[in-house]
């Protein structure tokens, strides 16, 4: 059995030396559960349940682009590359995890195996730039509104930042990535109103699985851009729950006059 110098070794985690544990701001805890009801992802935040984040992205983005490739490769194939896709980048998720707080962690399943290079040019490209952490997996909120989960709250380059990791199949443009970038936004308007916080910055850091990594930046004006945008989205989404709310009413009253003679 490894000796826990034997696993730090192993990881090679005095690399993150500099990447200090701040204590700037105590997060809130919640619980992520699943709303039977509705089959959806929420979150149980002090007693009050709020959609999720992905959640909200989900119901009110173009699935066009995502029926036409599960035609193209067909229903049973687009679901095995799903699958494959998210086992793979919780893996690599976790690697990152275990990395900025210094816990030894192992994977030797294939894909977890897959995931550990992925993970590792990450931390030597994407988070170099990282002096210090506020928190890693942290679970943020707008009260009332939404919540979710990212994936590092940092200092990046000298600004406080949100930071989402991502594994991806094949390199990404920059179009592709528009939701990434709605989330993260969504996750500083919630850290910044909750927290009094002032996030300057959202990064996206995504590798694949041959190990080609890409950035994606949104700062400041163009931050504020894509929060706007954002609640543009929870707009949408709540006219759609109200409409979704209206239409069980009718059926129900049509079945309600529904005498039979």
């Amino acid at each position: 059995m490894m000796s826990d110098e034997d696993i730090k070794e192993f990881h090679d985690l005095d690399k993150l030396k500099s990447m200090k544990k701040s204590s700037k701001y105590k997060y809130i805890r919640g619980k992520q559960i699943t709303d039977h009801e509705s089959g959806t992802r929420v979150y149980d935040i002090v007693g009050t349940r709020l959609p999720s984040v992905t959640t909200v992205l989900a119901a009110t983005k173009d699935q066009s682009f995502l029926r036409n490739w599960k035609n193209k490769v067909g229903h049973e194939e687009a679901e095995r590359i799903k699958n494959i896709s998210s086992r793979r980048g919780t893996s690599m998720h976790k690697f990152l995890e275990s990395h900025i707080q210094g816990i030894g962690y192992d994977d030797l399943t294939e894909l977890g195996q897959a995931a550990k290079p992925m993970a590792q040019k990450i931390i030597e490209v994407g988070l170099t730039p990282v002096k210090e952490y506020y928190g890693s997996e942290v679970m943020l909120h707008y009260p009332g509104l939404y919540a979710g989960s990212t994936d590092l709250v940092c200092l990046h380059n000298d600004l406080e930042t949100i930071v989402d990791f991502k594994q991806s199949n094949r390199p990404k443009r920059e179009e592709w990535v528009e939701d990434y970038k709605l989330q993260c936004a969504a996750y500083a308007l919630a850290h910044d109103y909750v927290y009094k916080s002032t996030i300057r910055q959202a990064v996206i850091m995504i590798c694949t699985p041959d190990l080609y990594y890409q950035e994606f930046k949104i700062q400041d004006t163009e931050l504020r851009t894509y929060k706007h945008k954002w609640l543009k989205r929870l707009d949408m989404y709540h006219e759609l729950k109200f409409d979704e709310k209206e239409q069980a009413k009718i059926n129900i009253k049509k079945e309600d006059f529904n005498v039979t003679k």
